[in-house]
């Protein structure tokens, strides 16, 4: 579990503290000053070939049935390894360079501010699965930034 405190100005996240203290871990990021997990700088992978990517998802019940579930399989098949993790802690590994991408069919506003600072402080990018910003109850693409159109184009039939 993790506290996630954002600060948007409009549209615009410009700050997000994400504490998780059970994990006695805590990520911060300002915009235009970089992301920082306990006080030291993160950046997200260089990774850039999907089948060395590692893939995080919420719980595989979100990608068993629907237009989405074959396009997941085909993810999962291609990335080198696949872990299923939901809300903050997935996006907040994408940050810090653990993981390549994180996929969340349904995320509230709540879930995604704080973190959305973070990853993108990190060098990362995140938006909804047709690539536009993150919306209250859309869905949610978080990845190293580099991997981001291979991903998004990979959803696409499912769309």
């Amino acid at each position: 579990w993790a506290t996630l405190i954002g600060l948007v100005d409009g549209d615009r996240p410009i700050l997000g503290l994400v504490g998780a203290p059970g994990l006695g871990e805590r990520y911060e990021a300002v915009l235009g000053q970089g992301a920082r997990l306990n006080g030291e700088p993160i950046r997200v992978s260089d990774e850039r070939d999907l089948s060395e990517a590692l893939m995080l998802s919420s719980g595989i019940k979100d990608w068993l049935d629907g237009p989405l579930a074959e396009p997941y399989r085909e993810l999962a098949r291609t990335a080198y390894r696949t872990r299923i993790f939901g809300d903050f802690w997935g996006h907040v590994l994408v940050a810090r360079g653990a993981a390549e991408f994180m996929l969340e069919p349904s995320l509230r506003t709540w879930d995604f501010t704080a973190v959305q600072v973070v990853v993108e402080e990190a060098g990362g990018r995140m938006t909804t699965f047709e690539g536009d910003p993150p919306t209250d109850g859309g869905s949610v693409l978080t990845t190293n930034g580099l991997l981001h159109d291979e991903v998004l184009r990979r959803l696409r039939p499912g769309l």
